[in-house]
């Protein structure tokens, strides 16, 4: 029985950015704040577009705390539903096709979320890249740092604890 040839790389590529696409677009809250995800494999990194409308204090200036906070809880929870969904889709259990239909999974719930404001954030473009540092099948931590022009001076940092989804099984 001869082995079926894998697909090419540009292929692959496509249907990983599909995919994940189809997973931020699930989200409208994501794109009015206007963020994105820029992916290099398995590795999202978070980037909240700079905006005037992000800004809470005009006289330094400076981001909205909430803001912030929200970047950094959606980076968190996209980073932990790609991680979550990675395998399937990688195995064609997952068909990229259904996802930008909308059949999306399920995203984790937040159990809990802290943030450490550490400087403020500059009126500029922003970045964050989140860590998982727990993940079972009904819960999962996850650690979340977010900068702007050096990733060594994070402006915040987070904490979340997450209810994973449960599986679906609606076909058994």
């Amino acid at each position: 029985m001869a082995r079926k040839a894998p697909d090419p790389v540009q292929i692959v590529k496509q249907r990983r950015d599909a995919a994940l696409n189809a997973l931020v677009g699930g989200v409208p809250y994501i794109s009015f704040m206007g963020i994105g995800f820029d992916r290099r494999g398995d590795e999202l990194t978070g980037v909240l577009s700079y905006d005037d409308k992000l800004i809470g204090n005009p006289i330094l200036p400076a981001i909205h705390g909430g803001v912030t906070a929200a970047f950094l809880e959606v980076t968190a929870v996209i980073s932990l539903s790609w991680a979550y969904i990675w395998e399937d889709f990688e195995s064609g259990a997952l068909d990229v096709e259904a996802l930008a239909a909308g059949n999306l999974p399920r995203l984790p719930k937040t159990i809990d979320f802290t943030v450490d404001y550490l400087r403020s954030g500059l009126p500029r473009d922003a970045y964050a890249r989140a860590t998982i540092t727990r993940a079972g099948r009904r819960y999962a931590s996850v650690q979340a740092t977010a900068w702007q022009d050096n990733k060594d001076r994070p402006f915040a940092q987070a904490t979340a604890h997450f209810l994973m989804p449960r599986p679906d099984h609606s076909s058994d």
